[in-house]
């Protein structure tokens, strides 16, 4: 077994779990998200299936920040989290190595990939928590006024925030992949080749 196998098979299966999920909810939410204008109207059917799709989102961001909290060490936030100098060191070494064409190989939420993953988790928990907090209070027929308006245009900065978490994250994926570390595999349960 070779030392990158090693490395992603060291994720445990709660944690590819989630991920899959929030990939899933996440991608879903975003692509539904322009249905979610007709919230004005009596029939709001959009607004529904992407409300839906958004507490599906809500509810295993909740679980992975709970899994930050109680699940198995690797996977707890304070062991990980880059707000240490030390793992900020890392971030930067990484960040230093790309510029010089060189991808990070680090441990599974080390360096760069901690900076990566706080981002999504902070756009995941924030997008949750506006967009439940539209789904609960947007009335069917009326339009958004004053603090609801105010949560509804900043739940819309997804439209930047999230393809923005995206193209790093599957860019990241992707060149790992281009450069022979299939690290994708092992989030989908498979064997790196």
């Amino acid at each position: 077994m070779s030392g990158q196998e090693n490395r992603t098979d060291r994720l445990d299966t709660g944690t590819r779990l989630i991920h899959l999920g929030l990939a899933c909810f996440g991608l879903l939410a975003w692509g539904t998200g322009w249905l979610a204008e007709d919230y004005k109207e009596l029939r709001h059917t959009g607004f529904s299936v992407h409300g839906w799709i958004g507490i599906g989102t809500a509810v295993v961001t909740g679980l992975r920040l709970l899994y930050g909290i109680v699940g198995p060490r690797p996977a707890r936030f304070w062991n990980w989290l880059p707000l240490t100098s030390g793992r900020i060191r890392l971030a930067w070494d990484d960040l230093a190595g790309l510029l010089r064409f060189q991808l990070p190989d680090r441990d599974p939420r080390q360096g760069l990939a901690a900076v990566v993953e706080s981002f999504g988790l902070a756009v995941f928990t924030f997008l949750s928590a506006t967009g439940v907090a539209l789904f609960l209070s947007l009335e069917p027929g009326v339009k958004a006024r004053g603090t609801m308006h105010f949560v509804k245009e900043l739940h819309e900065a997804s439209e930047v925030l999230l393809p923005l978490f995206i193209g790093i994250h599957g860019g990241a994926v992707l060149l790992h992949a281009l450069s022979g570390k299939h690290l994708w595999r092992g989030m989908l349960f498979l064997r790196e080749r």
